[in-house]
């Protein structure tokens, strides 16, 4: 603790003394407190010097601004202003102490000053001096006294006491009165320290000679210059009475509760008289009470009770001394003094005031940060003026005490803004009274955000599907992800998390806004026969710093569409020759003339395909299968039937709108092969022949045999029954040309077509003039199966000669598709060009031969 004295003068240029007391405490929170004293006299204008705080503290007026100093409690502090430009304090107002602290020496006002960075806090007391600015003053101008010529010299006639609202020297000091003929005075000095006096009675009066006197009482002060009030006192001498009132006692003493009810009985004097009648009558009185007090008792003149008029408050006045005179009839009186104790009640609520307060604060401030500090004060005195602080539970935030009457806020815990983006803190301050008075006062603390969150999509995975053939830049949809923190730093941005996608980068396909989320189709379509689904990756970012992101799979799936007709891939449509199915006239009904196969390279019911028949040379002999595409007759044939048949098939699939495909299927009605010939030559000669045709199969025919010879070696290596079949052909010098169409197979597993057809024909030079045979040691039929099935390979012996036995109906058997068929066919060289194809079953047998040419494979 250091005590030190500063001294100066006011504008006036009196010397001024000040007493400054400072002392520093550190608390927990390392908040700086301390307190200096300053003492001024009262009346000083506005704006006078009260005291340097900068240079009483050793610091510069920079830290003080810096700091941010300020007033923020006190007691009437706008008496007082903190000029923070020079740190100095100044009067803010006039300052009249007996109007601020009445008769209570010493006067003081008391603050604090707080300032940041760091937080210090700063208890100033400014003592308020008095100065000699009001004159004593009686409770009455003029008294009026009634007393008897029989008054004994040495009687006390008057007990009087001015009222002087200045202190010390400045207050009352003494009385002198005037005239002295009969009368003289004593002063008294009572137990508070006041002064009053008691004027006695100097010689006998004389009524005869003066019934009538006027005395000047005057009451002076001590200060400089001196100041005085004088009290006219009117004297009427009586007749005689001898005999005066006498109080029981020379002090009575009393007590009453604050906030007494109206009519309470503090207590009850009296006086006794020993004369009789009249003159023993006695009366009781009010003597030496301000008009305030006047206001709180009453007395009764009677009985002397005294009771409770008005609202009694210890906070303003612990004490009340009042001033009584019995008197009887013949104008004796006796003077006495009631002092009354004011007894504490707790009638005053704890006042809870805000000195200091951090909002917002971050979430991540670690325990023992300072939020708050409060200054909590109970006007009431003893226990009831005794108050504990505390705030509410279940909050990470706990109250410590600094200094007397102050606390401050400190964390205690984790804060999470995420769980609670501000608190409700409500102080709450209790005293020890009986019963006890409480206050609360409630602060919003509001919790600032820092970037501990990161995104979380809606979905752990997304799928969308999208129809190919799209507008190019179309929206698929869109991922939306979301951050549990604010502002900035729940700003989400989204980003394509680039990666390769059939050798391409994912960002040719697909784009992402970047602030919506939002997932479009960079500029292309997609094709599902090509793409059938595809996946990636999204990230989301927030803003913060430094940011946070999470990842999640998109997978995009193509739905098709029906953008792709239907494929004839049996029979075969070609320009070059013609093909035609053979009915023997002696069909059943449901003959099977041969079967359409077609594909639909679209999916799901875009490639259910179904099959109708178009247009029909006699409709009422053919049908189609409308799920397998199998022609079949539907009533027997007879020799009326023309041979040459003309159908149109029509392969139609199930998408919407549907996609079709046409086919021409060509059949001749005969039992035998020659009755064909005359009508397949017609078939021929409908049709423009085209003379560069020739030249190309020559070419054709060239290209095939010399790939035959290259691969004739390996073939005869691996396959030794095809090499002996060589050799037969090779001692008959007969050229052996084989040939090997396409091979049609499903490539998108529809289950459509699973099948292979081969085709293999023999001629030899002398079969010029003999019919078309079936020469046992070629004609052998091959079946293959799937190599994905389990069926097994079976070979077939040809008995019967097809065209040898007319009269014989040709067997009909059903085959598999998946059949490859070899014929080897031996036909005249004078037989006109021809391309027929015998059911047997559901296998077939192509022949073919032109005009004038050997030894020439047909297709």
């Amino acid at each position: 603790m250091i005590w030190f004295e500063a001294t100066g003068s006011d504008r006036n240029g009196r010397s001024l003394k000040r007493q400054v007391q400072a002392f520093i405490l550190v608390s927990f929170a390392q908040i700086i407190h301390g307190q200096i004293r300053y003492s001024i006299p009262e009346e000083m204008r506005k704006g006078s010097f009260v005291g340097n705080v900068a240079e009483d503290l050793g610091m510069n007026t920079k830290r003080m601004k810096s700091g941010g100093a300020r007033i923020v409690s006190g007691d009437s502090s706008e008496y007082i202003r903190l000029d923070v430009d020079k740190g100095t304090l100044v009067v803010g107002e006039r300052i009249d102490r007996e109007q601020l602290c009445g008769q209570t020496s010493p006067c003081s006002l008391s603050f604090e000053m707080i300032m940041m960075n760091p937080m210090q806090l700063l208890s100033i007391v400014v003592e308020i001096l008095d100065v000699n600015d009001n004159a004593p003053f009686f409770t009455d101008k003029d008294i009026k006294i009634e007393i008897s010529e029989s008054t004994l010299p040495g009687t006390r006639i008057l007990q009087e006491s001015a009222t002087d609202p200045d202190v010390g020297i400045n207050t009352l000091q003494g009385y002198t009165l005037h005239p002295t003929d009969h009368f003289s005075i004593k002063i008294q000095t009572g137990p508070d320290g006041s002064k009053y006096v008691e004027m006695y009675l100097y010689t006998p009066l004389d009524r005869e000679k003066r019934d009538n006197l006027l005395l000047t009482l005057t009451a002076v002060d001590g200060g400089d210059p001196q100041r005085s009030g004088a009290l006219k006192i009117h004297i009427t001498v009586l007749d005689a009475n001898d005999n005066g009132p006498v109080f029981m006692h020379p002090i009575f003493k009393a007590s009453v509760t604050e906030n007494a009810a109206t009519g309470t009985v503090v207590t009850t004097v009296s006086a006794t008289d020993a004369d009789e009648g009249p003159y023993g009558h006695v009366t009781y009185h009010f003597a030496r009470v301000p008009p305030d007090f006047a206001e709180l008792f009453s007395l009764d003149e009677n009985t002397g009770k005294i009771t409770v008029t008005g609202q009694i408050d210890y906070e303003k006045n612990k004490q009340y001394e009042l001033g009584l005179q019995a008197k009887d009839q013949g104008g004796q009186m006796d003077s006495t003094k009631v002092i009354i104790d004011v007894i504490d009640v707790n009638d005053n609520v704890p006042l809870i005031t805000l000195t200091s307060f951090s909002s917002p604060i971050s979430e991540d401030s670690i325990s023992g940060t300072t939020v708050a500090i409060i200054n909590v004060k109970d006007i009431d005195s003893g226990k009831n003026g005794r108050v504990e602080c505390s705030i509410n539970t279940k909050i990470p935030f706990a109250i410590q005490s600094s200094l007397k009457s102050y606390y401050t806020l400190v964390t205690d815990g984790v804060l999470d803004r995420e769980r609670n983006t501000e608190y409700s803190i409500t102080f709450t301050a209790v005293d020890e009274g009986t019963p006890p008075l409480s206050a609360s006062k409630a602060i919003t603390l509001r919790i600032s955000d820092v970037n501990d969150n990161a995104p979380v999509f809606e979905q752990s995975s997304y799928s969308a599907t999208v129809m190919e053939n799209n507008v190019p830049g179309v929206s698929v949809f869109s991922v939306k992800a979301h951050d549990s923190d604010w502002g900035q730093n729940a700003r989400m941005s989204y980003v394509l998390i680039d990666s390769q996608f059939n050798g391409n980068p994912i960002s040719s396909y697909i784009s992402v806004n970047a602030e919506t989320g939002a997932i479009q189709a960079v500029l292309r379509t997609f094709d599902y026969e090509h793409i059938k689904d595809f996946q990636f990756r999204v990230k989301a970012q927030d803003g913060g710093s430094p940011p946070l992101s999470s990842n999640v799979t998109v997978k995009i799936m193509i739905q098709d569409q029906n953008d792709n007709a239907p494929q004839v891939l049996y029979p075969v449509q070609t320009s070059s020759s013609l093909v035609a199915e053979m009915v023997p006239r002696s069909a059943d009904v449901g003959y099977l003339v041969t079967k359409v196969v077609a594909v639909d390279v679209d999916s799901g019911q875009n490639a259910w395909l179904s099959y109708k028949l178009q247009k029909a040379t006699d409709r009422a002999l053919f049908e189609v299968g409308l799920q397998n595409g199998e022609i079949r007759t539907i009533r027997q044939v007879t020799d009326k039937d023309v041979v040459k048949q003309r159908l149109t098939v029509v392969v139609e699939d199930n998408g919407q709108p549907s996609r079709s495909a046409t086919v021409n299927v060509n059949v001749a009605v005969a039992d035998s092969f020659p009755e064909v010939l005359s009508e397949f030559t017609d078939f021929t000669h409908d049709k423009d022949y085209n003379d560069n045709l020739t030249f190309y199969l020559v070419l054709a025919l060239a290209v095939v045999s010399f790939l035959f010879i290259t691969c004739l070696v390996v073939i005869i290596s691996v396959k030794i029954y095809r090499w002996r079949q060589s050799r037969v052909l090779y001692h008959s010098n007969l050229p052996v040309i084989p040939y090997y169409p396409p091979r049609y197979a499903d490539t998108l597993g529809t289950g459509t077509l699973q099948h292979v057809y081969n085709y293999e024909v023999c001629r030899t030079t002398d079969s010029r003039k003999s019919d078309c045979k079936f020469a046992r040691p070629c004609s052998q039929n091959v079946l293959v199966m799937d190599p994905s099935s389990t069926g097994t390979v079976q070979r077939m012996q040809s008995e019967k000669n097809i065209l040898g036995e007319p009269d014989s109906p040709l067997e009909v058997r059903p085959l598999l598709i998946s059949e490859i068929i070899s014929v080897q066919c031996c036909q005249s060289v004078e037989s006109p060009p021809l391309s027929l194809r015998s059911n047997r079953g559901e296998g077939e047998t192509a022949l073919h031969t032109r005009r004038g040419e050997t030894e020439t494979p047909s297709r």
